[in-house]
């Protein structure tokens, strides 16, 4: 089969079918002894995985964030609620599924409807702890972290927060029936440097759990069940690969200079602190795109400033003296956060999202603020505001960071008092007033996956258009040349954390248009560093100038 290459990369593996949604059936028990026996096991196994889950997030997320696991190994030891379980399979004689089904329905809708805010998001605790219940029942594996080893995830599409979950070091491929190159699904992939092909249609119809996969990242293919000797060919260029990414681990240490002498930073772009190691080891030489989402999301309540304060600490000090730019939250569009109760939206791409959500939502806003101003004080931060569209929304988000830094200073809380402020040009308005813009920033940061969508009118997720999206379209490299000539006049720098800026096929044309900062997924930055210093300043620009008139 083909689809879309999102993540190089060769593996081989046994097929794991991720089923999200689980359909409960009523039927007898033929055994009640057993039945009540097989909930006994379904709930030991619920308790040891939470206290999995909880230690891992307290170690990467700090023990607030870890709390919400308590919260549900309490609902599993509640002296009401297991036993209600249990009388529906002694009194009923039902399977034990369909008894977990009932009592959660019952006690979510008794929290659902409290007037008491807190009490009624205590539904969800239920409802989460439930389908745990039921997925051990049915032997399934609904935490990404707790896949066997050598195990290709297949699944319908993947979240954000589904591929954050998985363990790199038991995970050797996923593949989705939907998404694009630009997708999250297909960043977070690159990010986590495992292979994917994305955008198969209907691989989930054609593959079974075990069945045993060949995923070629590199050229988009998959092969389901091969024979012995396409198995072989696959384990050669398995081993090939490997070979050739040892060899670009001789760059790492090395500068992205050009042949004729041009330096260029080369940063990488993470959504979790402990991404921080790959980019370091992949040579980075700061963070171009700190994903900040992941604070938010897995959880049923906004994270608190300690929190968020914490996790920003703790990748600026681990990057040193390096830079680390930090994109203020971005949900909306593709990135849902269930708890903030968003509006279903009939075009949420152009809706309310990213900067417009917090600019009114302050206090959510400010409280991420003061959290990476406070981290600013361990090393070189940058703030950067997504989906900026015009000069008023940095100016009302700049009043907001005023506030939150008045509100530090009288508290004797210390800060970078220089602390950079840019933009992410991804609008084409943005784009467009870029000389406006330029002198109220100290840089930009264009998302070309963004800035592409809305140039040429594609949904980057729709299957059907995916063949209209392309960034070397002439009128978005027209755009990224226009941003990049008003920064450098002003005096500011101009960074790219689209996927632009991790494809080799662009780099040449890039530091042709005088791009300074190359962001992109760790994995890229060996690629395109070996580009960067087998070219030179001038072919750049030749290439560069035909690009931007070929249509």
């Amino acid at each position: 089969m083909r689809g879309i290459k999102a993540s190089p990369g060769i593996a081989i593996g046994q097929a794991y079918l991720l089923q999200k949604e689980i359909k409960i059936e009523k039927t007898a028990a033929e055994d009640r002894e057993k039945e009540l026996a097989r909930l006994d096991r379904a709930i030991t196994r619920s308790i040891e995985q939470l206290k999995r889950i909880k230690d891992r997030v307290a170690k990467e997320m700090g023990e607030n964030a870890a709390a919400i696991f308590d919260a549900h190994i309490m609902i599993l030891e509640d002296p009401e609620f297991i036993p209600e379980i249990k009388s529906h399979i002694e009194n009923e004689g039902v399977n034990a599924e369909y008894a977990v089904h009932e009592t959660v329905k019952k006690y979510a809708e008794i929290f659902g409807e409290m007037d008491d805010e807190y009490l009624r998001e205590r539904a969800a605790d239920i409802k989460d702890v439930g389908s745990r219940i039921v997925a051990n029942l049915l032997g399934q594996i609904r935490d990404l972290s707790e896949l066997p080893n050598g195990t290709i995830v297949v699944a319908k599409d993947l979240s954000p927060s589904d591929t954050a979950q998985m363990d790199k070091s038991r995970v050797e491929a996923f593949l989705t029936d939907e998404g694009g190159k630009t997708s999250h699904t297909a960043i977070m992939a690159r990010t986590l440097e495992i292979p994917a092909v994305v955008g198969l249609g209907n691989i989930t119809q054609q593959v079974k759990n075990g069945d045993i996969i060949i995923v070629d990242g590199n050229e988009g293919e998959v092969y389901v069940n091969p024979d012995n000797d396409v198995l072989s060919i696959y384990m050669k260029k398995k081993e090939d690969y490997k070979e050739y990414k040892e060899k670009l681990k001789s760059l790492t240490t090395l500068p992205a200079l050009t042949r004729d002498g041009r330096k260029v930073e080369l940063e990488a772009n993470i959504g979790t602190p402990k991404d921080v190691d790959a980019a370091l080891a992949n040579g980075a030489e700061g963070v171009g795109l700190f994903r900040t989402e992941f604070l938010y999301m897995d959880r049923n309540n906004l994270p608190t400033e300690e929190e968020q304060f914490e996790a920003y600490k703790k990748v600026v000090t681990s990057m040193g003296c390096r830079r680390v730019t930090i994109r203020t939250l971005d949900i909306g569009g593709d990135k849902e956060i269930p708890y903030l109760g968003l509006e279903e939206e009939e075009n949420p791409f152009l809706g309310w999202r990213a900067i417009r959500f917090c600019l009114d939502r302050p206090d959510i806003f400010k409280t991420q603020l003061r959290a990476i101003l406070r981290a600013s004080a361990y090393g070189k931060v940058s703030i950067m505001y997504p989906m900026i569209s015009d000069i008023d929304e940095v100016r009302r988000a700049n009043k907001i960071l005023d506030e939150a830094k008045r509100e530090l200073r009288q508290n004797g809380i210390p800060y970078d008092l220089n602390i950079e402020v840019g933009i992410m040009v991804e609008i084409p308005s943005a784009a467009l007033t870029a000389d406006i813009l330029a002198p109220e920033v100290d840089f930009f940061s264009i998302g070309t996956n963004d800035l592409t969508q809305y140039t040429l009118a594609v949904d980057r997720g729709n299957q059907r258009v995916r063949g209209y999206y392309n960034y070397f379209q002439p009128g978005v490299l027209r755009l990224i040349k226009y941003c990049i000539e008003q920064a450098h006049k002003n005096g500011k720098y101009v960074a790219m954390c689209g996927e632009m800026a991790g494809d080799p096929e662009a780099t040449k044309i890039l530091l042709g248009l005088g791009l300074d900062v190359f962001s992109m997924s760790a994995a890229s930055i060996p690629l395109v560093k070996d580009v960067i210093r087998n070219a030179t300043i001038e072919e750049a620009k030749a290439l560069a100038e035909k690009a931007l008139m070929s249509i």
